[in-house]
């Protein structure tokens, strides 16, 4: 079975990342032949000392200019070991971790995989209906635009072999934004990338709270037309939400 690295870049995270965390037991990481990276920004509140024993690797942004999310996962990914990435954001958990990670190994039995991605929905004790309706329609955008444009993956969880990580370069940290656009739309130049229904994480649902869902999809869709027409992001920075 593959060796797994699950990299988390964090900023700030204190009032999640032991959520996020507590989920990686002991017998899992055996299990799954797993390690766990954390990649940090920089953190100013409590995210570094709340840090528990499943992390095997800490990297920490030390340099006077502000990590972008981009940077912080190819940092992350400088110091795993395992054969497949799993990149998760710091507000990301996971139902059953053993469940999810058994439907990872089985997918990649398939050699030409070299990516999946998987759908997202938000906390469901969060959950209110303007959530459900709007990952219904993103999540099958995600999976048409796989299955007949190019390669799309949302951030929140990226699932890749190392090799076709490494073939593409990892993330382009010249983008502040669609950076996980980016990645599987290049990855996919090399291979197949599939959309896994039964792969689900859930994410908090602050930043949409925070701005409404329609200035949130609106700065998804022009990063990711910029990105595609122009090879840049438009947003020159991604304000976090915490």
């Amino acid at each position: 079975m593959a060796s797994i690295s699950i990299i988390i870049p964090t900023l700030n995270e204190e009032k999640l990342i032991e959520q996020t965390l507590n989920q990686f037991t002991a017998d899992f990481k055996k299990k799954y032949d797993t390690e766990i990276i954390i990649s940090d920004g920089g953190s100013k509140d409590c995210t570094l000392s709340l840090l528990n024993g499943t992390v095997d690797r800490l990297v920490k942004h030390t340099k006077s200019n502000k990590q972008n999310i981009s940077e912080g996962r190819n940092k992350g990914f400088e110091v795993s070991t395992g054969d497949v990435l799993i990149f998760f954001n710091a507000d990301t958990y996971v139902d059953d971790t053993g469940r999810f990670m058994d439907t990872v190994m089985d997918v990649l039995k398939n050699k030409d995989i070299l990516a999946i991605a998987c759908k997202v929905k938000v906390f469901p004790d969060d959950e209110k209906l303007k959530d459900k309706l709007f990952h219904f329609f993103y999540n099958n955008y995600v999976r048409f635009l796989n299955f007949a444009v190019m390669g799309m993956g949302r951030g929140e969880c990226h699932i890749i072999r190392r090799e076709a990580f490494s073939k593409a370069g990892g993330y382009n940290e010249k983008f502040t934004a669609g950076e996980d656009f980016d990645l599987y739309k290049r990855i996919k130049k090399f291979g197949k990338i599939v959309y896994c229904k039964n792969l689900l994480v859930f994410e908090s649902p602050r930043r949409y709270r925070h701005y409404g869902y329609t200035k949130v999809f609106y700065d998804w869709a022009k990063n990711s037309i910029w990105i595609t027409l122009f090879k840049k992001s438009l947003s020159k920075e991604w304000e976090a939400v915490r």
